[in-house]
């Protein structure tokens, strides 16, 4: 994708699910999760915040039950729109990341 900003467009993610993109960043990049429910679209940080390991079972693929995404390693569980903690072993809840939609793309705020 030429614009850096642009992530994807709403139908990549599936309603009451979740992809990853990478972000580029002068480190090297990173991953983010964005999730949707309806028209919304949510994006964190891939990364659990108990020992930094991704929230993934497998590149792209997540658990998300009641609107709520699972860390495959440890099981600690984190609201869909807050990315607060629910459960688990850790302390604090998932680092957000701001994004708007702009028609049907999802872009980096």
């Amino acid at each position: 994708m030429a614009d850096s900003r642009l992530l994807c467009v709403l139908a990549d993610i599936p309603d009451g699910g979740a992809i990853s993109r990478h972000v580029e960043s002068a480190t090297g990049g990173f991953q983010i999760i964005l999730m949707r429910r309806g028209r919304q679209v949510f994006a964190y940080h891939n990364e659990c915040p108990h020992q930094g390991r991704r929230l993934d079972y497998v590149p792209g693929k997540f658990l998300i039950k009641n609107a709520q995404i699972i860390c495959a390693a440890h099981g600690a569980t984190f609201a869909v729109e807050s990315g607060s903690r629910i459960s688990g072993p850790c302390s604090s809840g998932l680092v957000r990341f701001p994004v708007q939609l702009e028609g049907d793309e999802v872009r980096l705020a």
